[in-house]
């Protein structure tokens, strides 16, 4: 099957939404990035909200993130470990630069508040074959 991968950028007061598409939609907005006390390090706060079915690619992060569902049900796959399936109110920790992806597999929408401690200036979303 093959992959689509459709960025679509707005910049207005300070907030970016993309659009991730991958046969289903998959829909980032940017809350907030800001530098820390850490040198070199940023937080960043994304929310992202999936179609029922949608999944997000397989991918990693330069630092951690700390994934809390809003609503719906994900399900969460990380390397090295089995399947975890989240509900709102749920929460999960994604060490640096662990390959994983996250699909709703429930019956509605699912939307996730996602926060990363990154270092800044590198690329938030890497994708993983």
């Amino acid at each position: 099957m093959k992959t689509r991968l459709l960025i679509l950028c707005a910049v207005a007061a300070g907030a970016v939404s993309v659009n991730f598409v991958n046969a289903q939609e998959i829909q980032r907005t940017d809350l907030i990035k800001e530098d820390i006390s850490a040198p070199d390090k940023e937080v960043v706060q994304v929310r992202v909200d999936f179609s029922p079915g949608a999944s997000a690619i397989n991918h990693r992060h330069p630092g951690e993130e700390v994934a809390y569902v809003l609503e719906g049900k994900l399900q969460y796959k990380l390397e090295g470990r089995d399947a975890v399936t989240l509900r709102a109110g749920d929460s999960l920790f994604i060490p640096s630069g662990v390959a994983h992806s996250a699909k709703n597999v429930g019956d509605g929408r699912a939307s996730e508040l996602a926060t990363y401690i990154v270092p800044k200036g590198q690329t938030l979303v890497v994708p993983v074959k």
